[in-house]
């Protein structure tokens, strides 16, 4: 699961959100517990930037809020990935009314000492 979580990491921070839909989706189902929540609202905020990429605006609110509700409930950090940024970036876009901003959004891994590294899909 760590390998498949890294190459979605990648697809998504690389602009290749289908894949890193995909990705994430398979962890969604094989995850039973608490984390299943979290697992799609990534899902969610694959949707939301492949949406905006097509610049289809209603679908990409539609997903911004979908992922917003999912990833509200978990703390700042989650299976080493920067949660806070990313509820951060994502509420950038919403204001950005969707595909008329230039927010950048990427996924940011944290190590166990809190220094901030980026996936590099490896």
């Amino acid at each position: 699961m760590i390998k498949l979580m890294d190459d979605a990491i990648f697809f998504f921070n690389s602009g290749r959100y289908f894949e890193a839909h995909e990705a994430w989706e398979d962890i969604w189902r094989m995850e039973t517990g608490p984390l299943r929540s979290f697992y799609q609202g990534l899902v969610h905020a694959a949707v939301v930037l492949h949406h905006r990429a097509h610049r289809n605006t209603i679908g990409t609110i539609a997903q911004l809020e979908k992922c917003l509700i999912r990833l509200d409930g978990f703390p700042a950090e989650v299976a080493g990935i920067d949660v806070d940024r990313l509820r951060a970036d994502i509420r950038q876009v919403l204001a950005e009314r969707g595909v008329e901003g230039s927010t950048e959004v990427r996924i940011v891994r944290l190590k166990k000492n809190h220094d901030v590294v980026e996936s590099d899909g490896t």
